[in-house]
């Protein structure tokens, strides 16, 4: 369970046992990803079950997203914010890594995290206001599982970075099981149209990669956190847009 236990550490604030995490449990634990991103949408869906018999619809949201902010430590706001830094710095392929890794956040990284922020709490309203609280638990594992398409199918630049050693313990076989799960919890979660949602998603994500790593040459750590906070609120906007949706 060293795997297992590594990636919800990683992802997440959840506690979990104490262990001294080997390189191959880092390896392994990348194919747990979509679990733990079903974690969490359960536990936002409970979450926002529950806050309504206290608070209002309005602050039942923006308590939902600073919840869903700690749970997972604001680490992939951070590369949301990094990467919008070096991307609307308009610079050459190398300055605009430079910004990246540097620790200071700039003025388009938190007009981007506004932005961001102000959409989530909004669609996590009008979520709640259509009763649609149980599509929470897709969300996040839309997100991780499509990122372990990226990890496997796009360059990852930097040797040392976070994301080393990340693809070695991902193979076909597993991005199968996570994509697997991931139609299961559609179908579950609110059948034929949460499954066009994630191929949508899936498509987004394919389009995102390909922009990325044409401005950057692959992916750096904080692309990948930019990837699952774009991809959780393009999967948010693409469930309300579905609730109208007639076929």
């Amino acid at each position: 369970m060293n795997a297992f236990f590594q990636a919800v550490s990683f992802l997440t604030r959840f506690p979990v046992p104490r262990h001294r995490f080997s390189a191959a449990d880092w390896q392994r634990s990348v194919a747990y990803y979509p679990l733990v991103g079903a974690i969490i949408g359960l536990a936002l869906w409970g979450f926002a079950t529950l806050m309504p018999f206290l608070f209002s619809p309005l602050l039942t949201a923006v308590l939902t997203l600073v919840f869903w902010i700690f749970i997972t430590g604001g680490l992939h706001l951070d590369g949301w914010m990094d990467l919008a830094d070096g991307l609307g710095s308009s610079r050459p392929r190398d300055q605009i890594l430079r910004i990246m890794k540097d620790s200071r956040v700039g003025a388009m990284g938190v007009l981007a995290a506004i932005g961001l922020l102000l959409i989530k709490g909004a669609a996590i309203h009008d979520l709640l206001a259509l009763h649609l609280e149980a599509s929470l638990l897709l969300v996040p594992a839309i997100a991780r599982t499509n990122l372990l398409l990226a990890i496997r199918c796009w360059p990852y630049l930097r040797e040392d970075g976070i994301g080393s050693g990340m693809r070695a313990g991902l193979n076909g076989g597993k991005l199968f099981a996570g994509y697997l799960l991931l139609v299961l919890l559609g179908w579950l979660g609110g059948g034929y149209k949460l499954l066009i949602v994630t191929l949508l998603a899936l498509l987004y994500v394919v389009g995102f990669s390909m922009y990325v790593c044409r401005r950057l040459g692959g992916y750096t750590g904080d692309a990948y956190g930019a990837l699952i906070e774009s991809t959780e609120t393009v999967s948010l906007l693409l469930i309300l847009a579905a609730a109208n949706w007639t076929i």
